[in-house]
């Protein structure tokens, strides 16, 4: 069995932020350094979200995609306040390889439709952030987790799927940020329902919760942030320099990570190894760029 490892990027502005439940956000540093590190240690794949585009109808990442695209060669996902084609356009040629829509797949579903038939369903992800409701069903949410929609959850899952999307990152409001482990239900829901991969995000704290998405949720990939920002700060809390502007102590001392585990990247693929699970990336000390190009 072969899954990916996401880490994942929330940007607002030039800077990375993390909250917990998409809110209460706190700058952490600047996104290229923590990039770096993970693309070092053996992420599959990176994931941007420019988290309050859509709450300001514009996506401010371009010039983060161009310079990480220019010295990072893994695939790269991108997404928040992309509203048409035109966008989706402008940030593939900046040095995406795929787009996350949500908020404007929900609003109009033939982008989808249409995105999926002019730049290939591989490159389609839709983001479908949920909240578990009272009876046990769970409904999407737009804007970053703001705003309603009245959408099932599964029913767009596959609604999506259908229209074209190539993949589903499916978060868990109620559990982002917490280190309290996926959402496994909703997880599973919607890999069963559709035939394209799926991707958990929201809540992984111990290497246990990633093994459990995979083996209980039937997730594809995972996508991860706290657990991979708390390592990265704590490795590199000797240089001011990275944190100058971050609140490093949202990671060191808040109760939600007293218990998150102290892991790697390369330690996390290992844990999956020894159960038979294999990542798509070896280490990046095996695949050394050379003129741009891994070898």
């Amino acid at each position: 069995m072969t899954i990916r490892i996401i880490p994942r990027l929330d940007i607002k502005g030039p800077n990375l932020v993390k909250g917990i439940h998409l809110e209460g956000l706190r700058v952490l540093g600047k996104p290229e350094h923590f990039a770096r590190y993970y693309y070092e240690h053996g992420a599959d794949e990176l994931l941007y979200i420019d988290i309050v585009a859509s709450l300001y109808g514009r996506n401010s990442l371009l010039d983060i995609i161009r310079k990480t695209s220019g010295e990072i060669f893994i695939p790269l996902s991108v997404g928040g306040g992309l509203r048409s084609i035109d966008d989706i356009k402008a940030v593939l040629r900046a040095g995406a390889d795929k787009v996350a829509l949500n908020t404007a797949a929900i609003s109009n579903p033939e982008l989808i439709r249409e995105a999926s038939q002019k730049f290939g369903s591989s490159t389609i992800i839709i983001s479908i952030e949920v909240i578990r409701k009272n009876d046990g069903s769970y409904e999407c949410y737009t804007n970053n987790g703001r705003t309603k929609t009245g959408k099932n959850a599964v029913d767009w899952a596959i609604e999506a799927a259908r229209l074209g999307a190539g993949e589903l990152l499916v978060t868990s409001i109620d559990r982002e940020g917490t280190g309290r482990g996926f959402d496994l239900e909703i997880i599973r829901k919607i890999s069963e329902a559709v035939t394209v991969p799926v991707i958990a995000s929201g809540g992984a704290g111990r290497a246990e919760h990633v093994y459990d998405a995979i083996q209980k949720g039937k997730a594809d990939a995972v996508s991860l942030a706290s657990i991979l920002h708390y390592r990265y700060v704590k490795e590199n809390s000797h240089n001011p320099d990275l944190f100058s502007e971050g609140n490093t102590n949202f990671l060191k001392g808040e109760r939600q990570y007293s218990k998150v585990e102290d892991i790697t990247l390369p330690d996390l693929k290992d844990y999956l190894a020894e159960y038979g699970i294999g990542c798509c990336k070896s280490n990046f000390k095996d695949e050394a760029p050379i003129d741009g190009k891994l070898v």
